[in-house]
């Protein structure tokens, strides 16, 4: 019983049994994209056979294998066939019976080469024979276990196995070995003496060396088991394709130049193969090259040059496929190039020059492959050297094989009555004739039967559809120069795909591609070509009844630019009119007839007057159609009363006047559609027998007379939404044909009407006469596109006029009064008036802005930064409205204050009645600068009793708060009052009432006022805010019914520190020279202990006193002591007073400084008055 599983490298189908054969899995190559492709793999000169492609593998045959009823057997198999991932050993592995046939080979080995004559070069079975009939290794699988009770009787069944497979090799040196399937794990080498005394036994049995034996044991981890089995296989293999290809060299001994020229290239070619079945590819490559030299050598003739060029492919694809497994491409490619050069002008029978075509096409498309899939495998390819030349080449060679077939094979009708290729598949030798096999003369056998098979060749050939050769070979190549970014190579590969499409009949296809490459050809500008790929086009959209295809393309061959004669231009023209009359255009020239007449068929289906009317649209856009069309504003900017005019040119470049049917604008506001529309009822055909005449204007208004320039203009009025807007040309539609009976084709144009040549050509914009055109005359060239106009306001006939007195004071109330003069003609209609901070300025001047129409309202809610809509009531001619605005600014800086007015008038734009007057919205607007600034610079700082400035205060003790008022303001200020509004934290010593109430100041003026004040007694260390002090205020200038402005400024946080003593002097204001002068001083303890104080009085020159000089004495907590001096002052004048000093060891921040400053320091004493004498 035979099993295989898998893939076959061939690709060869399980036997007739039904068993399945298996392969290792191989690594993707270029060959099997190439296999994959039935279209390749015809036969033909330059093709390759697949035992050829594919990748060489030792051959090894499993038998004695049941994987149909054994589940051991099928799970054994599987662990060989399945899932065979590529860092397995490289083996091909088929399941076959012990007896099964294989190839007998020679009886008696070959020792002399005397009088052999070779009859080829290389045998077409030999490489399948090798890779698929005759293994390199038998392996006979056994169920025996060591422990077998018939021992004797299952090894004589085993040897008699192996002795059946031998029977069957018939002499050959392939390899047997034996593997032992058993149930039990085999026990560590040296322990079973039993195993090895067996083992031993059965392989003298069989005639095995030990090495040939192998132990399977069906437990776990049988697919390690395996793999070490496939290793041992391996090596086995290894041996008999080295002993096969030592077998071969050793036959070049026995060779010579003269008469065995073929066999030292087979004999070269088989030594390489065997070297690749060991996969030794490096001895490979070095034997392909040799076996290619000796080829070179050989001397070639017309009846043997088939069979040298179809070797040398073969070796050839052999050299270049490892070089590139090799990583050495260059060496691939000077491999290629030398092969190239070397046949390229070896044509042979110059009948059959076709077929060297066919082979160098073949030749360079099976490289272009290997190196394509290199490229897969990571090398890396340039912008100049990649697979696309390659392909671009087999497709020239492939073109010039299907020009020769027209050449030679015409008179070949049909095959000759002998068939002389009947055995065309059963060849012996590769590359050889069928009708003279094994002949190696110069001339011909039969030269009536060489003719015959020339005929039949050619008559082959005849048969072949060579569009679809040249097809698959240029889309290949357009796909490599696509991937390389050529873009000019890959359109000219795409033109010659489209027009072998034409050639093949697929005319769908043919128009789709050339459709895709004539865009960048206009975009470029090669007309010549672009004219050349559009009459290809023409006849494809014929040959498929395309109405909108063949309109369009006819739109473009009437252009400008096309390079078509005079007359083709004429032809086209009237076909064009026949389409769109619904008639049957006339067949395009250069088509085949049978194509034509169902192109006829298709016409008069479509043409039928069944077939309802039919309107398509053409995108001018991306073509370049025989009519320009420009269309513009003629104003940049159109006021609300005025008509916006439009102008729409058109001018024709084909050969005869021609009629269109209808002009439409398309404007951004639909609303205008309707007033842009010209209409045109003339038929787009003539009468039988008369002439087109040369006026225009008898043809209407859409006539167009060749090369000259027709302008339409239209009118209309702007509709109230559109005020202050952009209006814009969206499209222009341009209808030819009857929308109605017939078929129309709608030409449009985005924007303002520029085509394919015009937006790519700056030219296009350049005028081609010299001098001022006539005043009647349209210079095309002077046109230029103007799509978009903007629609301003109607100017405002109204006077703003501003009053106020700049600059303003923050947080006053800013009077602003504006006058509002009507100086229109007519009555206008809600007037509306918006005034405050100009929008789009700061957000922090937003929030500090304030206006209203009250002040008072300033008072009781935050007022917004700008009123809208405020109503002026209907101003008749001449009329003035005053409003007065008042602003509050409640931070410093510049902003811009703008007023605007709104209204409604009713305007006559036409001194036609048709038009109605029209409401037009009309806006003036006027803004200032206001400069804001502070009407006050108010400074306010702490001092002394003594007047010193001092930052800190101590508890109980009094100090005075100096408040001083800087009028910073241009205009006077009125201050009405000034109150102190004191914290909780200190209290005033006398009044609060104002000192500054009613003053008013102008700039640069000061005014102030003093406060004393005191701390608390027993405050904690920190800091303690004072208050405010809120001052009322307005402009002196201002009228009296303004509120006043209140204006509160934070008075400074000071910090406190008490003391332990508190110190109070009891002395008169001042003295007198010699009269007694009484002073107490009290001194509190505001501590919570006993203090313990020494007093002293320092002497003074200017006094003498009556008192404790120095004293020592205790203070009770919260109690106090008086000390009483009595001063005699001797000098007059601001005289110092005796030092009273301090010592206080519990109180150590009683300092000598601060008694001093809460003490009196000076006295006034003034001199004796004198009596008056009378006199």
């Amino acid at each position: 019983m035979s099993a295989e599983g898998g893939v076959d490298p061939l690709g060869a189908q399980p036997d007739s049994s039904g068993s399945p054969s298996t392969v290792i899995v191989q690594q993707p190559s270029a060959s099997d994209s190439m296999a994959s492709n039935p279209a390749k793999r015809a036969n033909g000169p330059g093709d390759l056979p697949g035992e050829l492609m594919c990748r060489p593998l030792g051959l090894v045959v499993l038998t004695g294998l049941d994987v149909t009823y054994n589940a051991v057997h099928r799970a054994i198999w599987d662990s060989f066939s399945a899932n065979r991932r590529p860092d397995r050993v490289p083996l091909y592995f088929k399941a076959w019976p012990a007896d099964h046939e294989y190839p007998k080979c020679r009886s008696k080995q070959r020792t002399s080469y005397e009088w052999y004559i070779p009859k080829g070069i290389i045998k077409s079975g030999w490489m399948k024979k090798h890779l698929q009939q005759v293994p390199a290794l038998v392996v006979v699988f056994f169920d025996l276990d060591w422990d077998e009770n018939m021992w004797k009787e299952r090894q004589m069944e085993c040897a008699t196995r192996v002795e059946v497979v031998r029977t069957s090799l018939h002499g050959r040196g392939t390899r047997v070995a034996v593997v032992l399937i058993q149930k039990n794990a085999p026990l560590p080498p040296g322990e079973d003496v039993i195993a090895a005394e067996r083992a031993a036994a059965l392989c003298a049995a069989c005639e095995l060396s030990a090495k040939s034996l192998f132990v399977l044991p069906c437990v776990d981890h049988l697919l390690g088991y395996t793999i070490r089995l496939e290793n041992a296989f391996y090596e086995l293999t290894q041996g008999y394709y080295h002993t096969e290809a030592r077998r071969v060299k050793a036959h070049r001994e026995f060779l010579n130049r003269t008469t065995h020229q073929l066999l030292f290239v087979r004999h070269a070619f088989k030594f390489a193969f065997f070297s690749e079945l060991k996969q030794d590819t490096h001895g490979a490559l070095k034997q392909y090259k040799a076996a290619y030299t000796h080829l070179t050598e050989l001397r070639a003739h017309d009846t043997n040059m088939l069979e040298i060029k179809t070797i040398a492919g073969f070796i050839n694809y052999k050299v270049c496929r490892l070089c590139f497994f090799h990583n050495t491409p260059l060496d691939a490619i000077s491999q290629f190039r030398k092969h190239v050069d070397l046949f390229k002008n070896k044509i042979g029978c110059a009948e059959l020059a076709f077929e060297h075509s066919a082979w160098m096409s073949k030749q360079f498309s099976i490289f272009g492959e290997l190196f394509e899939e290199a490229i897969k495998l990571g090398l890396t390819a340039i912008q100049t050297q990649h697979p696309g030349f390659y392909y671009q080449q087999a497709a020239n060679h492939a073109i010039a094989r299907k020009q020769l077939c027209r050449g030679l094979c015409h008179a070949a009708t049909a095959m000759p009555a002998s068939n002389p290729l009947e055995d065309a598949d059963n060849l012996e030798f590769y590359g050889q004739r069928p009708w003279r096999q094994g002949h190696q003369s110069i001339d011909p056998p039969d030269p009536q039967m060489e003719r015959e098979g020339i005929l039949a060749l050619q008559y082959l050939e005849s048969q072949v559809d060579h569009s679809w050769i040249i097809i698959p070979l240029l889309s290949s190549a357009v796909a490599q120069f696509k991937k390389y970014k050529s873009a000019r190579m890959k359109r000219n590969l795409m033109v010659q795909m489209g027009e072998e499409y034409y050639h093949a009949k697929d005319y769908s296809k043919a128009l789709t591609l050339l459709g895709r490459v004539t865009w960048d050809y206009r975009l470029e500008r090669w007309w010549q070509l672009l004219t050349s790929i559009l009459g290809t086009s023409l006849r494809c959209a014929y040959l498929v009844a395309s109405v909108e295809e063949y309109v369009t393309i006819c739109l473009e061959l009437l252009g400008r630019y096309s390079q078509s004669s005079p007359e083709e231009r004429t032809r086209v023209q009237m076909n064009l009119i026949r389409v769109l009359s619904n008639n049957s255009p006339e067949p395009e020239p250069g088509c085949a007839s049978d194509a034509v007449e169902q192109a006829r068929q298709l016409w008069k289906t479509m043409c039928s007057p069944q077939s309802a009317p039919k309107a398509f649209r053409v995108e001018m856009r991306n073509l370049v159609p025989f009519v320009e069309c420009k269309a513009r504003f003629t104003c940049l900017r159109f006021a609300a009363d005025e008509l916006v005019s439009l102008e729409v040119c058109l001018r024709s470049s084909c050969q005869f006047p021609i009629q269109f049917s209808k002009l439409a604008v398309q404007l951004s506001n639909q609303a205008y559609n309707s007033q842009c529309v010209i209409s045109d009822g003339r038929p787009l055909t003539y009468a039988d027998g008369m002439a087109p005449s040369a006026d225009a204007e008898s043809h209407g208004n859409l006539y167009l007379m060749p090369g000259k320039v027709r302008l339409h203009k239209f009118k209309f009025a702007v509709l109230p939404e559109d005020v202050g807007r952009k209006l814009e040309i969206s499209s222009i539609c341009l209808s030819l044909g009857d929308e109605a009976n017939a078929r129309c084709a709608v030409l449009y144009w985005q924007g303002g009407g520029a085509d394919a040549a015009s937006l790519t050509n700056i030219h296009e914009v350049v005028t081609h006469t010299r001098g001022p055109p006539k005043p009647d005359q349209l210079v095309w060239e002077r046109i230029s596109i103007e799509q978009t106009t903007s629609v301003h306001p109607r100017p405002a006939r109204v006077h703003i006029e501003l009053d106020h007195q700049p600059p303003c004071l923050v947080n006053e109330y800013y009077r602003f009064k504006a006058t509002i003069t009507n100086n229109e003609d007519e009555t206008i209609t809600k007037p509306t008036m918006s005034i405050g901070l100009q929008e789009g300025q700061n957000e922090g001047l937003e929030k500090s802005t304030e206006v209203s129409l009250d002040p008072e309202s300033f008072l009781k809610t935050s007022c917004p930064g700008r009123i809208k809509n405020i109503s002026l009531g209907t101003m008749k001619q001449s009329n003035k409205v005053e409003k007065t605005i008042y602003i509050r600014c409640t931070q410093l800086g510049s902003r811009v204050i703008s007023v605007r007015v709104v209204y409604n008038v009713e305007i006559k734009i036409s001194s036609s009645d048709t038009l109605q007057p029209v409401s037009c919205t009309c806006y003036q607007e006027q803004s200032v600068t206001l400069q804001t600034l502070l009407p006050f610079d108010v400074s306010i700082h702490l001092t002394s009793l003594k007047f010193k400035p001092i930052d800190y205060v101590n508890s109980g003790r009094p100090f005075l708060l100096m408040t001083d008022i800087k009028c910073t303001s241009p205009w006077p200020i009125a201050i009405s009052n000034s109150t102190l509004k004191l914290s909780d934290d200190v209290r005033p010593t006398d009044s609060l009432d104002s000192q500054v109430s009613n003053v008013v100041l102008k700039n640069e003026e000061h005014a102030s006022e003093c406060v004393c004040v005191q701390a608390p007694s027993h405050p904690e260390t920190g800091l303690i805010a004072l208050g405010s002090c809120e001052l009322e205020w307005k402009r002196d200038s201002m009228n009296d019914d303004l509120p006043l402005v209140k204006t509160t400024l934070p008075l400074p946080e000071v910090s406190i520190q008490p003391l332990p003593l508190a110190i109070e002097t009891d002395i008169p204001a001042f003295g007198v020279v010699r009269s007694p002068l009484f002073v107490n001083f009290t001194i509190s303890n505001r501590t919570s202990i006993v203090q313990t104080i020494e007093a002293s009085v320092q002497a003074s020159e200017a006094f003498m006193y009556s008192g404790h000089k120095q004293v020592f004495f205790r203070i009770l907590p919260s109690s106090c002591q008086t000390l009483s001096y009595n001063l005699y002052p001797l000098v007059a004048g601001y005289v110092q007073l005796p030092e009273l000093q301090l010592n206080t060891p519990q109180a150590p921040t009683m300092t000598k400084e601060i008694t001093a400053a809460m003490l009196p320091s000076h006295i006034y004493i003034k001199p004796q008055g004198k009596a008056i004498i009378s006199a």
